[in-house]
């Protein structure tokens, strides 16, 4: 029987990853059997750029963890190497950059599972997720969306006063010529 203080230790361990887990937007599990320690550094630069907690689990306390919060069907992928990576500002990053580097890296970094906002996904919904762009490409493009009838309008208005023989420039530049 364990010692009092490693099975606090390992409890506090699983509340604190329950806690990660409750609190983050999206989370995925890796098998990082066999990448190299500059491949690894480079995935965690990554990852951090995007404020995305990436670290090595126990599958024995992230299986505790993830039943405490009634995501049992994660249990199944819980073998090997295993990290975990959550997001609680952009749910779609360790999607696009886990899933970038399982390219890059062929079969020695797999995603094993992903789950958001407490359901656990498929492989076909991680595969759409991933696809997806980041959150500030889709701000861009809503701007973008939003600016591109009122930049029509001054152009618009612009042509017209030119074929009226007017003038874009302000009057007060006008009179100083």
């Amino acid at each position: 029987m364990p010692n009092a203080k490693v099975l606090s230790e390992k409890q506090a361990i699983v509340e604190s990853l329950v806690e990660r887990i409750k609190n983050a937007g999206s989370g995925v599990l890796v098998d990082y059997k066999g990448i190299t320690v500059a491949e690894d550094t480079a995935l965690r630069t990554d990852l951090r750029k995007e404020s995305i907690d990436y670290t090595v689990v126990k599958n024995t306390l992230v299986k505790r963890a993830l039943d405490k919060l009634g995501m049992n069907d994660l249990d199944h992928v819980l073998n090997g190497t295993t990290s975990l990576a959550t997001a609680e500002k952009d749910p779609i990053a360790p999607f696009r950059i886990l899933t970038d580097t399982s390219k890059k890296l062929g079969e020695r970094f797999n995603i094993k599972a992903a789950f958001m906002e407490g359901k656990v996904l498929s492989e076909s919904e991680i595969a759409e997720i991933s696809a997806l762009p980041s959150k500030d490409a889709l701000y861009a493009k809503v701007l973008g969306t939003m600016i591109a009838p009122i930049t029509g309008l001054a152009v618009c208005l612009g042509q017209i006063l030119e074929q009226k023989g007017g003038s874009i420039e302000s009057p007060a530049a006008e009179a100083a010529e």
